[in-house]
């Protein structure tokens, strides 16, 4: 799996949901994240064909990841099926990486049906996505293939030191959903990312973005501007110092900003969203 991928979420509109995906194929991303819940995973398959079409890159090449939606959790039989429909709307044969969306309904019985899919080679992976450290660690106490990747939020707003820990402990990849905190804490005029990144003549959401990586976390930025989109990839040519690393981590806050996962509103958005 890639270490930077590229997110489709809130992007519904499928002619511009194409266009993008097509644009950061042709930028350099070949890991492209999409979900039941985004509403475009059509327009990313025509994005992705589109890109194949042109011999830009081969699907063999990429790595397609979506995730079963909540209201696909209730049986192991509904998430198994619902695999089945996302991969008829991306017109694939499979998926490089599938996942859980949420935590929420029996996703006891939601894991076991995307691991008959893996199992099936409907999926070459399986996962989770904003599972907690406890809430992972019973999951992989319990069922039989433990999940490659668990994508949670993670910038340097919210670190999450714990729960890197505890998917280290158990062989989980993390993977950082709003590597650039979606805008919010000034992330992009930042102080001290813009002084860190006036050192190495880079931006401060290159260097939020380097921050992550270095701690072994595979990101997904995102945007839908084919120049934000080449300077999200413009990390590789640069690495952070350990102090700057520490200092980078000291601006955590301890908790997230961007979604409250225990507000009454949020779960039953949840829980009703389809």
């Amino acid at each position: 799996m890639p270490l930077e991928g590229f997110g489709v979420f809130q992007i519904p509109d499928a002619a511009e949901c194409e266009q993008v995906v097509y644009d950061a194929i042709r930028t350099g991303y070949r890991l492209i994240d999409t979900a039941q819940a985004y509403a475009n995973e059509a327009a990313v398959g025509k994005g992705v064909a589109r890109a194949i079409a042109e011999g830009i890159t081969t699907r063999e090449e990429l790595f397609i990841t979506t995730k079963v939606w909540v209201s696909e959790m209730s049986n192991e039989e509904d998430a198994y099926q619902s695999v089945k429909t996302s991969l008829q709307k991306l017109n694939m044969d499979y998926v490089d990486l599938l996942l859980l969306h949420q935590p929420m309904k029996d996703y006891f019985a939601g894991y076991r049906g995307i691991t008959r899919a893996y199992k099936e080679g409907l999926a070459k992976a399986i996962g989770v996505s904003n599972f907690y450290p406890a809430i992972l660690a019973n999951l992989c106490e319990t069922v039989e293939v433990i999940p490659a990747v668990n994508q949670v939020e993670l910038h340097p707003f919210f670190v999450q030191a714990d729960a890197l820990e505890n998917m280290k402990a158990y062989g989980v990849v993390p993977q950082a959903w709003g590597p650039l905190a979606e805008g919010k804490h000034g992330i992009f005029t930042d102080p001290e990312l813009t002084a860190i990144g006036s050192k190495y003549n880079k931006s401060a959401a290159q260097v939020a973005l380097r921050w992550n990586v270095q701690r072994g976390v595979s990101i997904l930025p995102k945007s839908v501007h084919t120049d934000r989109m080449e300077q999200n990839l413009a990390i590789w040519d640069f690495a952070l110092t350990e102090d700057e690393m520490a200092q980078i981590a000291a601006k955590d806050l301890g908790h997230s900003e961007i979604v409250d996962h225990s507000n009454p509103a949020f779960v039953k958005y949840v829980l009703n969203l389809h």
